[in-house]
């Protein structure tokens, strides 16, 4: 069998493109936000995660260009040798005391972080537990430590009883890694934190949160799910990435020092990985500066998202429910979702199209998310596009 032969045979991509229904790869060519240039058209911008919209921020970029300037523009090595910069450590210091944890460790990108943590902490004889709808890098995680003879379960999603179950079944004795998103990306719910801790204690398991969609987003001045609920004292490991409301490029860990120091000397993914570059360590940690001085940011993002979510089901539209950035909303079709994101993008809206295998079958949906810099009159001339969009398709 012909190694290649699985890529020559794939062509849904090609009939898609074919059919000129293609939303994927699109190339931005301007982007202040909430508007972006796409193939020469100003569009408004429904599908990114700059939540707190501070990638065009004018401190943001300055931050970045005076990094390059006294470092260059990378460090040509991992944290562990030569490529730790003062700005990699002041960048620690600050995100642990914004956490209020006794110690943060950085990675070059969020996807590896979870990779970093879990096949390093959860090991032969131990368990990772996982909610079945965890972001692919958990996934990639839980099957790395997998591979090194660790034991991996999953739990269904946002099924707290079947958490019990699962941890019912597992001894008494074993190390136990409980994960789970904080707000889970693709529909935006937000874990049942509460529980889920209670259920964690009593079969003394850790618990590691991903708070890639809840930083910035959630809990107390955008602090994430665990002070959403007042249980920063109880979460054991925190994660996160600088994608989104840090409006750059990397991941960290937040836990306890011993913890933090003990991934840091054992951690494949830190080790032998060149570390965040400076452009990108320094806009972080701008980001921050602006998150902490400007909270009311994090409050004008869950406005600007229940500005829309009220909007579309006023409408006729499925919406999936929630509190946060994201606003999913249900087509429940392939065919009439590549058509929905073409329409919309012709009319001058991007969204993201989630389909199946990607979602379960009946939950393809259109999935939107917001800035706290959107204004009013553009998420209404949304609010009308998607209007014209639904009657067109018979979706309203």
């Amino acid at each position: 069998m012909d190694l290649f032969k699985k890529c020559y045979d794939f062509t849904r991509a090609d009939e898609i493109k074919a059919a000129g229904l293609y939303p994927y790869f699109r190339a931005i060519e301007e982007n202040e936000g909430p508007i972006v240039q796409i193939e020469g058209r100003k569009i408004i911008m429904a599908g990114s995660n700059n939540y707190l919209g501070l990638t065009a921020h004018p401190k943001v970029k300055e931050a970045a260009i005076e990094a390059i300037k006294k470092y260059g523009t990378g460090c040509s090595g991992s944290r562990y040798l030569t490529g730790t910069l003062d700005l990699h450590i002041e960048l620690e210091n600050r995100l642990a005391k914004f956490f209020n944890k006794e110690a943060v460790l950085l990675f070059s990108t969020g996807y590896q972080t979870a990779q970093g943590i879990i096949p390093t902490l959860v090991q032969r004889g131990e368990y990772v537990i996982s909610d079945k709808d965890n972001h692919a890098s958990i996934v990639a995680g839980n099957l790395m430590a997998k591979g090194a003879t660790a034991e991996m379960v999953r739990y269904k999603h946002e099924d707290m009883d079947d958490l019990e179950r699962v941890l019912n079944k597992l001894p008494k004795d074993a190390g136990k890694l409980v994960v789970s998103d904080g707000v889970f990306s693709t529909g935006g719910e937000i874990v049942d934190l509460p529980k889920l801790n209670e259920i964690a204690k009593r079969h003394n398991a850790k618990i590691l949160i991903d708070d890639a969609h809840a930083v910035g987003v959630i809990g107390k001045g955008g602090r994430g799910t665990a002070s959403e609920y007042n249980l920063e004292n109880e979460i054991d490991l925190t994660i996160g990435t600088f994608s989104k409301t840090f409006a750059s490029l990397g991941g960290f860990v937040s836990g306890d020092a011993k913890v933090i120091d003990y991934i840091k000397h054992f951690s494949p993914a830190l080790i032998f990985s060149a570390s965040p570059t400076p452009a990108s360590t320094a806009s972080a940690l701008a980001a921050l500066d602006i998150l902490e001085a400007e909270p009311e940011r994090v409050d004008k993002l869950i406005y600007n998202a229940k500005f829309v979510r009220d909007g579309l089901n006023d409408l006729g539209f499925t919406v999936l429910e929630g509190r946060t950035g994201i606003v999913p909303v249900i087509i429940g079709n392939d065919d009439i979702a590549f058509q929905m994101w073409r329409i919309l993008y012709d009319k001058g809206v991007f969204v993201n199209v989630f389909i199946s295998p990607g979602v379960p079958e009946g939950r393809q949906m259109m999935r939107t998310s917001y800035m706290a810099t959107h204004n009013e009159e553009q998420l209404s001339q949304l609010l009308d596009i998607f209007k014209e969009t639904g009657k067109e398709l018979g979706l309203i």
